[in-house]
């Protein structure tokens, strides 16, 4: 079987691509290397996955670990190109997890969201349609549930008030892809991620802010003054359930309105309060941390909760890091070598 996984220099995209690829599946993982946050961290990603720069445009590299995998160096919103590949590859599934992330960078940027989360996923789609793919993956967010103040969050609750533009393009692509698996067949599953934390972790992601601040002596930014509960899943196990909905193909008789359509939830389903995670960060990097308190910001939401049981029940996933264990394994990295923003 031949997978292609999208956002491969990404967090969640680089340790699918290494698991798919240990599993045996023949992999390419496409990535723009763009310049959101230090692209020092997503060469080490590929660095772990066996791949070692340049990539230069146009050109394929072969895992050193594994020979089953490659990586080209593309963006998803350059049509022509993707359509080429398709063409060229012939895939059997696709793993979607390119996109501009960030909700709050969508607030004072919102056209770079555009282009990656609308058009991007537009030209996954026209492709998927076109070459025959059998299942698209995607990632959705744990933002697109917004304003809703029902808990735990159920793939079932409307998600119709976004907060941000960010969380608006994600649910734009669950109705996307919903409407191409009704049009045209070929199966489609969102996974809605909720807070992912870990080693080589994004930048901008409050683990990696909270420790490079404590660590320097500087104060850390504490929002809504620390009333905030969020979802923390360690990536392991946002993985494994990923790497479970891959293997898994929705098939229409089972799925509502006859369409092979699924969406679920990925989380740990133990909300945490910000201040015991910020607590949890202190004892394991072996400091205190300065508070700057602030009020909510634009784009945030108080809480987030996943309802897992629909993932739990189909597919068998069942989250087993702890956050103590979590945040132990994220702050061994972050103080090691292999962190090139150390």
């Amino acid at each position: 079987m031949k997978i292609l996984v999208t956002g491969a220099a990404g967090f969640i995209g680089s340790k699918t691509m290494f698991h798919l690829a240990e599993k045996g599946y023949e992999i390419v993982g496409i990535d723009n290397i763009n310049d959101y946050y230090d692209v020092r961290i997503k060469y080490g990603r590929l660095s772990e996955c066996g791949f070692t720069r340049p990539f230069l445009d146009g050109g394929t590299y072969v895992s050193s670990l594994f020979p089953n995998c490659r990586f080209r160096k593309m963006a998803i919103d350059d049509k022509a190109e993707l359509d080429t590949l398709f063409e060229e590859e012939h895939f059997d599934k696709v793993v979607n997890l390119a996109a501009q992330a960030g909700v709050r960078y969508s607030i004072t940027n919102p056209y770079s969201y555009l282009q990656s989360n609308l058009v991007g996923f537009l030209n996954i789609l026209e492709a998927c349609r076109n070459y025959g793919v059998k299942h698209l993956v995607y990632a959705s967010s744990s933002s697109v549930y917004g304003m809703n103040a029902k808990t735990p969050f159920s793939e079932d609750d409307k998600v119709d008030t976004p907060l941000s533009l960010y969380a608006a393009s994600k649910k734009s692509n669950e109705m996307m892809a919903f409407a191409y698996s009704k049009l045209y067949g070929f199966a489609s599953t969102g996974l809605r991620y909720f807070t992912v934390y870990g080693p080589w972790g994004r930048p901008d992601m409050s683990p990696m802010l909270f420790a490079s601040a404590i660590m320097a002596g500087k104060p850390i930014n504490v929002f809504n003054n620390g009333d905030m509960l969020r979802d923390f899943t360690y990536v392991d196990d946002i993985v494994e359930g990923t790497v479970k909905v891959i293997d898994s193909l929705p098939e229409a008789p089972a799925c509502p309105y006859n369409v092979p359509f699924k969406v679920y939830n990925i989380g740990c389903g133990h909300p945490v309060q910000l201040m015991d995670f910020i607590s949890e960060m202190e004892m394991a990097l072996g400091r205190k941390a300065e508070k700057n308190y602030l009020p909510m910001q634009p784009g945030d939401v108080y809480q987030t909760y996943a309802d897992t049981s629909k993932l739990e029940k189909e597919l068998g996933y069942k989250p087993s890091v702890s956050l103590h264990d979590g945040i132990a394994e994220f702050v061994k990295w972050y103080l090691s070598d292999e962190n090139p923003l150390k």
